[in-house]
């Protein structure tokens, strides 16, 4: 039995990630089960949503759940077994209008957790996508002009 740590991490934060997967670690030794659930999105026509927070939401949905699978993979590998899900989005599958971001980051996720279900079926880990249709989430109401302020987290 362990006693429960929180360790806080900002999955969009793709420079901290290896750090905190190499505190998990140290801490419990392995990881049997890795849950990505993490999620941001935003809602606006692709004209009006910048760059800057197309990247941000990929950041978020794509490479953080990558980037700490990644991370906790070989530890995995070597003791050959383990189970990693994404909890991901109908999204992932079919696009709406004003959710471009979001829908490219969940088709991407579901693209690399298809390939790494395969590559890892000889190491006995199991890989997982949940793709539920709309869940109510966390909202802040934006203040005008703030963009950050209308991310859905």
């Amino acid at each position: 039995t362990y006693a429960p740590k929180l360790i806080l991490l900002d999955i969009s934060d793709i420079n901290c990630i290896q750090d905190v997967a190499k505190e998990i670690l140290s801490c419990y030794g392995c990881v049997d089960i890795l849950i990505n659930n993490a999620s941001m999105k935003v809602k606006g026509a692709v004209q009006s949503i910048s760059l800057e927070l197309d990247k941000k939401i990929m950041d978020a949905n794509y490479f953080g759940p990558i980037t700490l699978t990644k991370a906790i993979l070989p530890n995995m590998i070597s003791r050959r077994t383990g189970q990693i899900v994404l909890i991901n989005s109908i999204q992932g599958k079919i696009g709406i209008p004003f959710r471009a971001a979001y829908a490219a980051s969940k088709h991407a996720a579901v693209g690399f957790f298809d390939c790494l279900r395969a590559e890892m079926e000889e190491f006995d880990i199991s890989v997982s996508t949940v793709n539920p249709t709309f869940i109510c989430s966390y909202h802040r109401q934006s203040a005008p002009g703030n963009w950050e302020a209308s991310i859905w987290k």
